[in-house]
């Protein structure tokens, strides 16, 4: 049997200053390895619709085939050459710290595509259960409003086909035709559970490192102990 003790007592110890700062750092790296909710962001959408042109949080109940309708239309939407980013608003939760604009969605639009003017200029939509809201970097949007009048209220059980028919009606309006060809849900995992379980997995490589880490920097007698118990 291998004297665990002697081995131990041998070794050099490992500063507990560098073992704390190094498990710190594993600690948040792993948490930046999980993705971003947005839940309690000042302004979650305006993060969102920095880079990508939907803001479709989970509490909008939409379906694998809604969120691959979407997808759809937005592609036909860049191939057209229209330009056009959404927010879907289901609760005020998904307005962040702004949720004193729930329930105007005019107003909330014209908050939102002024704190994206710098990256997009493009039109800008908001659907909320009680109605829209356009923003067309700071030009009338009258026109487009017309196009969006017939639109009942989708109600938040229909926000996600009320979103897909303004798309349509207001790319229509500005001379678009969007060619949406059939659409399906996806048959494999979702890519948002397949990164969760990959940052899991990798949080908990990284701690457990940490922890070894850890072990080593004990005192001998201390090491000793661990090890007889062991």
């Amino acid at each position: 049997m291998v004297d665990c003790t002697r081995t131990l007592r041998h070794s050099t110890p490992v500063p507990r200053s560098r073992v704390l700062a190094v498990t710190m750092a594993l600690i948040v790296v792993a948490l930046a390895a999980f993705p971003a909710t947005g839940a309690g962001d000042g302004d979650p959408a305006s993060d969102v619709l920095a880079t990508q042109s939907v803001y479709l949080p989970q509490d909008t109940g939409a379906t694998a085939t809604q969120q691959a309708e979407l997808g759809a239309i937005e592609s036909a939407a860049q191939k057209s050459g229209y330009q056009i980013r959404v927010a879907m608003i289901a609760t005020p939760s998904d307005l962040g710290s702004v949720g004193a604009l729930w329930h105007q969605p005019q107003s909330y639009a014209e908050f939102l595509g002024q704190e994206l003017s710098i990256l997009y200029r493009g039109t800008l939509l908001v659907v909320m259960p009680n109605g829209f809201g356009l923003y067309e970097g700071g030009h009338p949007t009258g026109a487009a409003q017309s196009a969006l009048a017939s639109i009942r209220p989708p109600g938040k059980a229909g926000l996600v086909d009320g979103t897909l028919t303004a798309i349509q009606r207001l790319a229509t309006a500005s001379g678009h035709t969007l060619q949406v060809s059939g659409v399906s849900a996806p048959t494999g995992p979702a890519g948002n559970d397949t990164g969760t379980w990959i940052a899991l997995a990798v949080g908990a490589a990284l701690i457990a490192a940490a922890w070894a880490a850890s072990l080593r920097a004990l005192p001998p007698r201390l090491a000793s102990r661990r090890s007889t118990a062991t």
